[in-house]
């Protein structure tokens, strides 16, 4: 019966249907059998998927079918990072509430991703805006209140004015908030923090143990974001005060250059410096000018420095010299202390301050060229600081001292006379957690007048978002209006009390969701031990490079406050990390700004779902940039239909083989097919296992479909078994990238069993192996023929053949043979003259 022409959205339905039915992709603990957790990275509901989770998705999808043929019981789960300030403001765009939109967007995309026929254990599926999920995270909260993770202090805070909410430092990017671009602001709130300083070391410590899995670019922008340094604390007097100014320094070898302090905008020392003084209107001035600045531009190199004399004055604690005391626009209050020793002659940016402002420098450091000669770097011929290693001078008792062995002279002296200390610092800030908007997890904390901050009794869990709520036009929140919501009873004293109306950074979900993953359908309890501790870690998890610091840093944090609180055993999340490429058009990344964006949906209504998934995999490897080809999907396309084509003109003359059934070849041409089938195997297999380079895997099993097509008007009569196994061995190997057709034409082909529920094929080595081999025969270095020897035969045998070919013997007739070179299965090189 002809199988007619090939019809995607037919086949792609029934498939999915009987997987579905079937619960083909639902899976539970199994001690017998190893596991497997591969996942992508939680979606936002948009409404809309995109070429870039086409990728993500489809990369994921072929591990996870790859990884079950295997003989792993493989755990792929999907769920929805549902809270946050994108689905509030299209909401509010779109006149409608964040709920109703949010759980229409996930009904559509879940539909969206249901037709490219991903093997996801849909059972598991959770979303982080139903009360069910939320409610464990409010519970994680309050563990984390009650073993001192968790504080609430008032702070300077980023703002971003059109999200009405503060956004974590990590969150802000060059400037502009990191949802809509607009410029941050400064200001001071009391705000929700997690203590994620408290891991710094072991979050930097614990990167090693990740070296193997994760790629090398991430772990370097983790260590770089930690930020990880040594270095002396110093304290400075204060000039007819008793006030004094700490000072962390990564360079206590120039505290004898230092010639004046810098205070950040933010440091509380400036108020208490100024008051009084007829200093006191110009510094605030330029103190609420700073404030407003952009941290990131206020750190970059680039920036013009400026500053503002406070009239004050401090101690240089070695050289008793007065420092005259700036407020400058670049030293900021989240590194270090937020005061800053200025060593001109030994730093840029202090260089460039001094010279603005006619400030004194003085060398300390002296290039070692200069110092063998017995002469000294001159101020006079500075045009930049010099910040090379060198020999100290101008130090006192230091004269003379590699600057590096000066470090720790310098501070073991200024140990002892109690005016410093060796210390560590880091770039790494607290989370902070508190948001401003509606559309997250109310924290669970109420405020009494009497009793202070209350934790919400865990009994009275979830404290629900009020869904009922009117969303306000401008976006604030309306929760702090609704009596309803924040009127509440003292859990100490019974009085009266007002619940917290900052929600929850969405962060917050997306940073424990694979745990949950584990035993999603829990009522009494986030998970099971049993559950964690089969499935966890993560063995592999996919997504974008963009979530380096953010999600990345923050779920590994989260990972290990779960295991301080009892939760759960894991050091570690995420065993394996790939982060896949962007998708590009035309040259540049997908937005609708651009007009080049291409709706998965299209290309499945035209194309298949397996044609566009081939086509995704296919175009690149999975972690490099990815250049959208309509010409591209049309060539996956017509590959398909190829290989359709082939089953259909065979189908009645194959009998029904599984992969790799074929041992027995007689002739050469079958001998030739079953080679080329288990060198599909090996080649698709290594490519998969090693780094996903599925787009070599897809080319080797598109060139045994052209050797099927070479062969098989040939075999189909005289070796019908040879063509059969390779057949199927093609379809069981594609299988994970194209499963649609490949199902239907495995059934078509006899086959009862269901190629998602097959063992992936094993290649026989010795089918590998050729009975002769070409060799190249040259004579001085000049090809002469070419000639067909029994493989791995008898270096002597070889050289025999070579000499008695004719165009051999005529190149070396009157000449004397020096030396005949073999190289076994390859050349013989015939030297003669």
């Amino acid at each position: 019966m002809s199988l007619g022409k090939y019809h995607p959205e037919t086949i792609e339905k029934k498939w999915q249907d009987v997987w579905q039915e079937s619960g083909c992709f639902e899976v539970e603990v199994d001690s017998e059998k190893p596991k497997y957790f591969v996942l992508e990275m939680f979606p936002y509901p948009s409404g809309k998927i995109h070429m870039g989770h086409v990728r993500n998705y489809s990369i994921g999808d072929v591990v996870a079918r790859f990884m079950s043929m295997r003989g792993y019981n493989v755990m792929h789960p999907m769920g929805w990072d549902a809270f946050g300030l994108p689905a509030e403001n299209a909401a509010i765009k779109n006149d409608s509430h964040p709920a109703d939109w949010t759980y229409a967007n996930i009904a559509e995309m879940r539909e969206q991703l249901q037709r490219l026929g991903y093997s996801y254990d849909w059972r598991r599926e959770v979303a982080s805006c139903r009360p069910e999920y939320y409610k464990w995270e409010q519970l994680f909260f309050l563990k984390f209140l009650e073993k001192g993770l968790v504080y609430r202090k008032n702070s300077p805070v980023n703002w971003c004015p059109d999200c009405n909410t503060v956004l974590a430092n990590e969150q802000v990017e060059e400037g502009l908030c990191w949802r809509c671009d607009s410029e941050v602001e400064q200001k001071d709130m009391e705000q929700w923090f997690l203590k994620i300083t408290d891991y710094a070391d072991e979050l930097l410590a614990d990167l090693d143990q990740l070296d193997k899995g994760w790629p090398e670019r991430v772990l370097t922008m983790q260590r770089n974001w930690i930020g990880k340094s040594y270095g002396a604390e110093l304290t400075f007097s204060v000039k007819d005060s008793d006030e004094t100014v700490s000072v962390f320094t990564t360079r206590p070898d120039t505290i004898h250059g230092a010639t004046f302090m810098s205070l950040a905008a933010e440091h509380p020392l400036v108020e208490a410096l100024i008051d009084g003084t007829d200093k006191a209107e110009e510094v605030r001035e330029f103190v609420s000018k700073v404030r407003n600045m952009d941290r990131i531009k206020r750190g970059a190199d680039d920036l013009e420095k400026e500053g503002v004399f406070t009239g004050r004055y401090c101690i240089n604690p070695l050289t008793g010299k007065e420092m005259p005391i700036y407020v400058a626009n670049f030293v900021l209050m989240g590194y270090g202390t937020g005061a800053v020793m200025a060593v001109p002659a030994h730093d840029q940016r202090d260089f460039e301050f001094a010279t603005k402002y006619e400030l004194p420098m003085q060398v300390v450091i002296n290039p070692p060229e200069l110092a063998e000669k017995g002469d000294t770097l001159a101020l006079g011929d500075m045009e930049a600081a010099y910040t090379d290693p060198g020999i100290l001078v101008n130090s006192g008792e230091f004269d003379g001292m590699e600057n590096e062995a000066a470090k720790k002279a310098i501070v073991e002296h200024l140990d002892k006379s109690g005016l410093g200390k060796m210390t560590v610092n880091y770039r790494l800030r607290d989370w902070n957690v508190s948001r401003q908007r509606f559309w997250g997890a109310p924290i669970p904390v109420i405020y009494c007048d009497d009793c202070g901050v209350v934790p919400v009794p865990e009994s009275e869990l979830p404290v629900k978002l009020p869904e009922d709520a009117q969303v306000r036009k401008d976006g604030k929140s309306p929760l702090p209006h609704m009596e309803s919501f924040v009127n509440c009873t003292c859990p100490k004293c019974g009085g009266a009390a007002r619940r917290e109306t900052d929600t929850l950074d969405t962060f917050f979900e997306s940073s424990w969701y694979f745990f949950r993953y584990c035993d999603a359908r829990n009522d009494e309890a986030p998970w099971s031990a049993e559950a964690v501790d089969y499935w966890m870690p993560v063995d592999q998890y996919i997504g974008g490079i963009e979530h380096a610091i953010l999600h990345l840093l923050y779920a590994r944090f989260y990972t290990k406050a779960l295991r301080d609180t009892g939760f759960v055993r894991n050091d570690e999340p995420f065993a394996n990390l790939l982060t896949q490429g962007m998708v590009l058009k035309d040259g540049g990344k997908m937005s609708k700004s651009k007009g080049n964006v291409v709706d998965p949906n299209a290309m499945i209504n035209r194309y298949g779902a397996d044609a566009t998934r081939l086509f995704i995999l296919f175009a690149a490897p999975p972690v490099k940039e990815l250049e959208w080809s309509d010409q591209g999907i049309e060539g996956a396309y017509r590959f398909l239909n190829r290989l359709w084509r082939l089953v259909e003109e065979l189908q009645d003359v194959l009998p029904t083989a599984a992969p790799v059934s074929f041992t027995d070849p007689k002739s050469e041409t079958a001998k030739s097919l079953r080679r080329k089938e288990h060198e599909t195997i090996k080649r698709v297999t290594h490519d998969i296992e090693n780094h996903f380079q599925f787009n070599t895997a897809i080319a080797a099993v598109m060139e045994l479909v052209n050797e099927l097509y070479h062969c098989k008007d040939e075999l189909k009569a005289d070796a019908p078994e040879a063509l059969s196994s390779a057949i199927a061995t093609a379809l069981t190997v594609l299988s994970p990238v194209a499963p649609h057709i490949c199902e239907e034409l495995w059934e078509v082909l006899g086959h009862k069993c269901r190629l998602a529920d097959l063992d992936w094929p094993s290649h026989d080595e010795a089918a590998l192996v050729l009975d002769e081999v070409t060799v190249v025969v040259q004579v001085n270095g000049k090809v002469r023929c070419k000639l067909n020897v029994p493989n791995n035969a008898p270096k002597d045998e070889v050289e025999k053949i070579a000499m008695e070919q004719e165009n051999v013997v005529k190149h070396i007739e009157g000449k004397t043979v020096r030396k005949v070179i073999v190289v076994p299965n390859k050349l013989v090189n015939i030297v003669a003259n």
